[in-house]
This record gives structure tokens, C-alpha cells and sequence, in this order.
């Protein structure tokens, strides 16, 4: 199935495609102060759109991942893995996406 995402004020677009049947919920310290839901796809499934020109990027602990956020409205739709082949989607910034209707997988990230 195909997906499209993005920001809250639009500036940056993606489309991937996959089969969201759960989600990941983390409880580091970055995911759970953002409310992250998380999904992993392919990096050849995911495309962006627009808006390479609006992102910005935050690395943390062993910066395995880059965290991509909108710079105009501070909205981090997606990520990039710099040590592993995935894109990450926050499917709470996919379109017209049913977080209810899907369950949740916990990762227990705040040990690692």
C-alpha cells in the first residue's frame, strides 16, 4: 500500500509504501517527550517528496539515526538510519492514517 506524510505546515511531503499492521512505540527519551509512534520501511520504499531544503537534522546517543524535522514548524515526520537500510515514519504525521485501529509495539529504548 502506499502512504503519503508529511509536516504540519506542509513544507515537507513524503510517500512510502509498506504494510503498516503495528507500530512501535519507544520510551527513550527523545520518542516519548515527542510521542513518537514509529514505522520502518526500506529506505527504497520511502521518497521524499519536497522540502529537502526545509529539514533539519538532530543526532543523539550513538547517532545511529538522523532525526529529520521541518524548520518551519518544528514537526519531525520522518528519520533516516545512518547504521542500518531503514526509513522511520511517525504515522502520526501520515495522512488520513487510523492510529486507533493499530496496535502498538513497545521497545524499551530508554535501556540502550
Amino acid at each position: 500500500m502506499k502512504y503519503t506524510g508529511g509536516c504540519h505546515c506542509g513544507a515537507v511531503r513524503y510517500e512510502f509504501e509498506g504494510e503498516i499492521t503495528e507500530v512501535m512505540e519507544c520510551n527513550c527519551s527523545h520518542c516519548a517527550k515527542k510521542g513518537m509512534l514509529l514505522y520502518f520501511v526500506d529506505k527504497d520504499k520511502f521518497r521524499l517528496l519536497k522540502g529537502k531544503e526545509n529539514l533539519g537534522t538532530y543526532n543523539f546517543n550513538k547517532k545511529a539515526i538522523n532525526h529529520y524535522f521541518c524548520t518551519t514548524c518544528g514537526t519531525q515526520a520522518h528519520a533516516e538510519g545512518v547504521t542500518f537500510p531503514k526509513a522511520c515514519i511517525n504515522v502520526r504525521c501520515v495522512d488520513d492514517f487510523d492510529l486507533a485501529a493499530i496496535p502498538r509495539k513497545h521497545f524499551n529504548g530508554k535501556d540502550m
